[in-house]
């Protein structure tokens, strides 16, 4: 790798057994974003203090920005990739996009681990933001989903793994850095358990037990990994998951925390209009009729070289060093009262 190439931030870390995921928004106020571009330059060296603690904890945290967040920090340029989430679908089946301007996803092998850095990054932003979603996952056994099958089997690995999920050449100023979408989904787990374990497998498309694909000849073409395989030109397209289960028996919630990088948004978008709208429309993906996705949120993280970099870059200052005009606004976000509307589908669409 030629020495100039940036560091990337922890895309392709191996799964952990915990996880916590924060999303909040930005408070308005320069000062507020004068915090939030400092701590910035901050995250790496939490993550080391924190770490260094229990070097075989494997903690590691992965800091993106929302595309109204963007603009508002950074200025231009800005990442290719980089607009509003999309909502698709209609009715109860529908991904949603909700608030976030900043997406922190920290992992380690241990949750204290986690917890302490979570409260180290949290704390240093103070008042210039406000979480509006927390979620704290877990490993799940041998790595199963809330639904019970294995999770992420298909995702690239090695080498892969960075071809589909680091940008490259083509966002040159943006080169090391990713697209992540995230969902927090929410599981009918009295319906879903009492359908026949033959039922579920053909909903996955997987065997529950052995986690060994259906042979195409019985996989519904409406199955859930039939409808996230992606094919161009003769090549499969992936992306690189790493879902969490989370859930409060006592409060009778159940859930899957999805997380998805790549190098490009489309892919991932593609993959949640094959399953909210169909391949073709109305061949829908038939987890959605135990599961619903309560959020969603598209964020760019950049390089762990630009991310330290972006402290100092303010967009005031970054058009008048390139001599520009002022960026350009965002694509309209969707609007929102404010709160993630958890337990209903409310939203706009982005195709209104």
């Amino acid at each position: 790798m030629p020495k100039d190439t940036p560091e990337s931030q922890s895309v392709c870390n191996t799964v952990t057994r915990s996880a916590i995921f924060i999303v909040a928004t930005l408070v308005d106020g320069e000062n507020n974003a004068d915090t939030v571009r400092a701590w910035c330059a901050d995250i790496a060296a939490l993550v080391r203090s924190v770490g260094k603690r229990v070097p075989s904890g494997n903690l590691s945290c992965v800091c993106g920005f929302g595309s109204k967040a963007w603009d508002t920090l950074f200025g231009a340029p800005r990442p290719a990739g980089l607009h509003p989430f999309r909502e698709v679908g209609e009715g109860e089946r529908r991904a949603v996009g909700t608030p976030g301007d900043i997406l922190l996803h920290i992992r380690a092998d241990q949750m204290d681990l986690c917890f302490d850095l979570a409260t180290q990054l949290v704390g240093r932003l103070g008042e210039a933001i406000a979480v509006v979603d927390e979620v704290h996952g877990f490993r799940y056994f041998d790595m199963r989903s809330m639904v019970g099958f294995v999770d992420g089997t298909e995702n690239p690995e090695g080498r892969e793994a960075a071809d589909f999920t680091l940008i490259g050449d083509e966002d040159p100023e943006f080169t090391g850095g990713s697209y992540v979408l995230v969902q927090k989904y929410l599981h009918d787990m009295a319906g879903w358990n009492a359908l026949s374990v033959e039922t579920q497998e053909r909903i996955i498309g997987r065997t529950k037990l052995s986690d060994i694909e259906l042979d195409e000849a019985v996989k519904p073409s409406s199955s859930h990994s039939s409808l996230t395989t992606l094919v161009e030109n003769g090549e499969e397209v992936k992306i690189l998951r790493d879902n969490m289960p989370f859930g409060r028996p006592g409060m009778g919630e159940f859930g899957t925390y999805f997380i998805g990088y790549a190098r490009s948004p489309r892919p991932i978008e593609q993959m949640l209009e094959n399953m909210f709208v169909g391949r073709p429309p109305g061949n829908y993906d038939r987890l959605l009729d135990y599961s619903r996705a309560v959020t969603g949120g598209l964020f760019f993280l950049p390089s762990a070289t630009l991310l330290e970099a972006l402290a100092e870059r303010a967009p005031q200052s970054n058009a008048a060093c390139a001599g520009q005009q002022p960026v350009a606004p965002s694509p309209a976000e969707p609007r929102h009262d404010g709160s993630l509307n958890i337990g209903s589908l409310k939203g706009t669409s982005q195709y209104e």
